[in-house]
């Protein structure tokens, strides 16, 4: 294996650790916190918000650190 293909993978592990979180501890609470379908349509698209503000931080923070790691180290 090449260090490519470790960091593909580990970057793949990730991404799968943090869906199965993002379903675990964010969607399924608050689908099952509903009984229509509209609520829980609308549970879910706030959600989807949750996670696209999860990622927008989290690329913000990777951007500053990219940004002003040479001034730091």
């Amino acid at each position: 294996m090449t260090n490519s293909d470790v960091t593909y993978l580990i970057c793949g592990g990730c991404l799968l650790i943090a869906v199965v979180a993002f379903f675990g501890l964010i969607a399924v609470p608050a689908l099952r916190s509903y009984r229509t379908v509209w609520e829980r349509g609308a549970a879910f698209a706030l959600s989807l918000y949750v996670l696209a503000m999860l990622v927008g931080i989290g690329l913000l923070i990777g951007a500053v650190a990219v940004a002003e790691w040479p001034r730091l180290f």
